[in-house]
């Protein structure tokens, strides 16, 4: 599922540690885990989890991939899984989330790619461009993504949002009710 949004920035939005509560306490209920694989958001969404008393029941694991080196370091990324794909896209959020999922064995994968600022990226999308992806069983349910832009080009705000759309996405899925175990 693809959606390009504009963000805005005024309203105010759900701070990251409610967000993130909501959706531990989804996972701790049902029984289900979460891995993360970030770059522009820098571990925001990682943290935001861990945050919460008692993440080792549903948090696995996350990584920061932030470069080409880093994806093949902390997921194994080759030449081949890169082929026709490239950062801060969907297809490449989706192909992460699913990756982050398996390679943890987790219910779910989370992966964001984006250009935070206060420049674009190398690959010509403009600063606030953000992908998000939500993978759950492969079986089962469909792999949720959307690319928005924030219109900012101000760094940490373009981070914190990002983090904060990712888990808003997540938060979206677990409440719609997919996932293996309902």
């Amino acid at each position: 599922m693809r959606h390009e949004l504009e963000m805005p920035v005024n309203p105010p939005l759900e701070p990251l540690n409610v967000i993130a509560a909501r959706i531990g306490g989804t996972l701790r209920a049902r029984g289900q885990t979460v891995a993360v694989a970030e770059s522009s958001a820098g571990g925001l969404v990682s943290a935001a989890l861990l945050a919460i008393p008692g993440a080792s029941a549903f948090f696995l694991g996350g990584a920061v991939v932030y470069s080409r080196r880093a994806g093949k370091a902390l997921m194994g990324l080759t030449a081949a899984d890169m082929e026709g794909l490239r950062a801060e896209t969907e297809p490449y959020a989706r192909m992460m989330a699913a990756r982050v999922r398996d390679m943890h064995r987790a219910t779910w994968g989370l992966c964001e790619s984006g250009a935070a600022g206060p420049s674009g990226s190398p690959y010509g999308d403009a600063a606030g461009h953000v992908c998000v992806a939500v993978a759950g069983d492969p079986e089962r349910d469909a792999v949720h993504s959307r690319t928005l832009a924030t219109g900012q080009s101000d760094r940490a705000i373009n981070m914190d949002l990002f983090a904060r759309e990712l888990l808003r996405q997540f938060d979206e899925v677990l409440q719609r009710g997919s996932a293996a175990a309902l």
